[in-house]
């Protein structure tokens, strides 16, 4: 069995690449297919795969900018030639699902996200706080173009597997199609409980509009807590104007770093709405609480604290691993934190480390492995 892996870009280690790298694992031979590689971004056992880029990586200034050729990615992923391939492992949140596979291939797409530059968040990415007039109307041309590729080349996937729920739906209005859940690896074992937690909140993220970094920035302005922001990206500069003295960018970390971060921090802030969310799960692997937008995947990984529920109270039947928030606004977040403080008394670390267990990487891999080769063999039984 011949297979090729696609990618959308190889520009970082993020949780997109977590999950390519548990398909690099499965299938050692694989060639990999991307738009754009970075040597030296992503981790080892991805950099050592048989890596074939498109005509994108020679363009002018791709490396720092390849966003900017977003009009050409379906073009480009397109040309990429797999004949003789027997299986097909797309993994995207862009274009990778949109490669044109031989007539005998299976292919199975794992997906993040539909284009969410063109769907759901194209406001937040191309508003005129952060584009300028001109690529506001060009982009705006290309957006119907880019809608009407993305539903289209939905139907060279044979099977859809997805990272939670929140993204099946989305499928389901965008592509008209169905999917699987399987959620994405938490390698749990790179992180560890600490005896005791230290005066400051985190943010782990990367520096994207849809985040909604500015949320959490305003919040901690006002309250004058201690926050560190682990993270970079196209945001970055905005965001560090935006920030007071008690609020620290300490740019991207390696993974130990992170790990005492984690552990030590009073609780991860998350104030996105996510397809799904690694970090938090992270967070909780370290037996650290969650304060997350009580909104998208994050509803499928916090158990929150209900805010009905007294200090006093019986906990509900499910230990709590955070609390949620339900609007995306500086006031909505200030009382989350505001009532995290007053009961972090019902929050035991080793029961939020072993609520992340359940999505722990061998799971994964395991799910993620049985679901291929079912599809695979379903596929070639039916053809």
């Amino acid at each position: 069995m011949k297979v090729a892996i696609i990618h959308d870009w190889l520009t970082g280690m993020r949780g997109g690449e977590k999950c390519l790298e548990v398909f690099c694992e499965i299938f050692p031979d694989a060639d990999l297919y991307t738009l754009i590689h970075i040597p030296g971004s992503v981790s080892r056992v991805i950099e050592n795969r048989n890596i074939k880029t498109s005509f994108i990586q020679k363009m002018l200034g791709a490396r720092k900018h390849y966003r900017f050729y977003l009009p050409l990615f379906p073009l480009a992923i397109e040309s990429f030639n797999l004949k003789g391939y027997d299986l097909i492992i797309s993994s995207s949140h862009c274009v990778a699902k949109g490669v044109i596979p031989p007539p005998s291939a299976v292919h199975i797409c794992y997906i993040y996200t539909p284009m969410r530059y063109v769907w759901d968040l194209y406001e937040d990415y191309f508003n005129k706080e952060r584009t300028g007039w001109f690529f506001r109307k060009a982009i705006r041309i290309f957006a119907h173009y880019l809608r009407m590729w993305d539903f289209t080349s939905s139907g060279r996937v044979d099977y859809f597997a997805a990272i939670s729920n929140h993204v099946v739906k989305r499928i389901k209005k965008y592509y008209r199609r169905n999917a699987e859940v399987i959620y994405p690896p938490v390698d749990c074992d790179k992180f560890s409980l600490s005896e005791k937690a230290e005066d400051f909140y985190l943010i782990v993220s990367a520096f994207a509009p849809y985040k909604k970094l500015d949320i959490a920035i305003e919040t901690f302005n006002h309250l004058g807590a201690p926050l560190k922001i682990i993270g970079e990206g196209q945001d970055e500069k905005r965001l560090r104007s935006l920030a007071k003295s008690n609020i620290k960018f300490l740019g991207w970390q390696s993974d130990t770093v992170l790990k005492e971060y984690y552990s030590r921090c009073k609780a991860l802030i998350f104030p996105g709405e996510e397809d799904f969310g690694i970090a938090p799960l992270e967070a909780m692997a370290s037996g650290r609480p969650v304060i997350a937008y009580g909104k998208g995947g994050a509803i499928e990984t916090v158990i929150s604290l209900s805010h009905q529920l007294p200090v006093t109270s019986h906990q509900s039947e499910k230990t709590p691993t955070g609390v949620f928030f339900y609007e995306q606004t500086p006031e909505a977040l200030i009382e989350a934190v505001k009532y995290f403080e007053e009961n972090q008394g019902m929050f035991d670390g080793q029961s939020v480390r072993n609520h992340a267990l359940k999505f722990d990487r061998n799971i994964f891999k395991e799910k993620i492995r049985s679901y291929i080769m079912e599809k695979y063999m379903e596929h070639g039984f039916h053809r």
